[in-house]
């Protein structure tokens, strides 16, 4: 417990400086950092204007399997070089970084290859797509230890995550047993989670079919499993890889909680019978090492209970939704307790500021490697859990789920 303290203490301090340099720009940023984008989809559309929004950066590259983004993305910045095949991009030595937003079972090999390229990386989470990916992604991380390894968990760069690292801090919480979450949205009929229409022009001329399956199962050219690989578990970790491990990794950071020890996940395709494979409704526990049980539920046909976890200690809770944290004391053992809303404002750009100025500075970034590692295991393992229909187990030893 006293280490923990020691960590949140230490958190808070960090938090702090970082927080201050996001509302007021980037000090000393006077050499500019050339960026290169690989999956220039949607998120990655997102994320290049987080980018060009940072002083003194510059968008040097793109990489994308469909032709279509790639002249959309010249568009957007005309003096960018465009490439099919990221690779071609990664032979630039003048491009010191790399943002991955690639379809989830491609991140292993893309984050892989830019290491190898000497790239710094902003890789979209969740990190790892199965357990051998995020050992081969370690094993390639620590023989570039230097490198900047910024994972998209954004939370960890906002003022919720200051607030809550100060809550922590202040003992005021008690005894943590508990962490409860949840995620449900809804959509109109007829207009499923995640579905994208499928254009004329996704043909297997303007679509690099091969470099998109990567190493799934081989398949005939297909451009809605293409556009809509959200759908399918062989590129796709569903809504656990999507949401659950943005939470997760708030409070993985919060309070340095490490890879479960066990993970049981139950529920199944109730909603959208629409070709997909992936869980529309699900409820997720894990069992920590730290004596604690997080629990997460979802679903996309109701949006009533929205977005929102509790932390639950002997001696006050801490509630965070969208809109804000707060802490609310437990009066039977905080009598005289008061009710605190989080105070420190958050900036959309913030994780992004982040990890340039890590380039610039050599400091760890707010959501590191290993937070991203074991965050992307325990949601690994929440899978595992729901396709085998049983608890599974977290082996420290063997860096096995059994």
């Amino acid at each position: 417990m006293d280490s923990r303290r020691k960590f949140i203490g230490a958190m808070a301090t960090g938090l702090a400086s970082t927080l201050a340099s996001s509302s007021g720009g980037l000090l000393g940023a006077n050499d500019r950092v050339r960026i290169g984008l690989i999956g220039a989809g949607q998120r990655g559309s997102e994320l290049l204007h987080q980018a060009l929004a940072c002083p003194n950066v510059e968008i040097a590259a793109f990489a994308d399997v469909y032709t279509k983004r790639l002249d959309d993305a010249r568009n957007r910045v005309p003096t960018a070089a465009a490439y099919r095949d990221h690779r071609r991009l990664l032979e630039d030595q003048s491009i010191d970084a790399v943002i991955i937003a690639t379809p989830q079972h491609l991140h292993c090999e893309h984050f892989v290859d830019s290491l190898e390229a000497g790239k710094h990386i902003y890789q979209e989470k969740t990190l790892a797509f199965t357990l051998d990916h995020a050992k081969r992604m370690r094993a390639a991380y620590r023989q570039t230890p230097k490198t900047i390894v910024q994972i998209g968990h954004q939370a960890c760069s906002s003022g919720q995550m200051r607030d809550a690292v100060n809550f922590l801090a202040s003992g005021h919480v008690g005894k943590i047993t508990a962490i409860r979450m949840h995620w449900y949205r809804n959509t109109p009929h007829g207009k499923a989670q995640w579905a994208r229409p499928v254009y004329p022009d996704m043909t297997p001329e303007n679509i690099a079919w091969n470099s998109f399956l990567g190493d799934a199962p081989r398949r005939d050219f297909d451009p809605h499993r293409f556009i809509n690989w959200r759908f399918f578990e062989e590129y796709s970790g569903g809504n656990v890889y999507e949401n659950l491990s943005h939470q997760l990794a708030f409070w993985y950071q919060a309070l340095n909680l490490q890879i479960p020890q066990a993970a049981t996940m139950t529920g199944g395709l109730y909603l959208w019978k629409d070709g997909r494979d992936v869980p529309d409704t699900m409820n997720v526990t894990f069992q920590q090492p730290e004596q604690m049980l997080v629990s997460w539920d979802s679903g996309l046909g109701n949006s009533q209970l929205g977005i929102a976890e509790e932390l639950l200690g002997s001696d006050g809770t801490v509630s965070r939704t969208p809109a804000g944290i707060r802490y609310v004391p437990q009066k039977v053992n905080r009598p005289e307790g008061v009710e605190l809303a989080g105070k420190v404002v958050s900036f959309p750009t913030a994780h992004m500021r982040n990890f340039v100025e890590c380039i610039r500075s050599a400091k760890e970034p707010n959501c590191p490697f290993e937070l991203g590692y074991r965050v992307s295991i325990a949601c690994r393992m929440a899978l595992e859990s729901f396709h085998q229909g049983r608890t599974v187990r977290w082996d420290p030893r063997t860096e096995t789920i059994g």
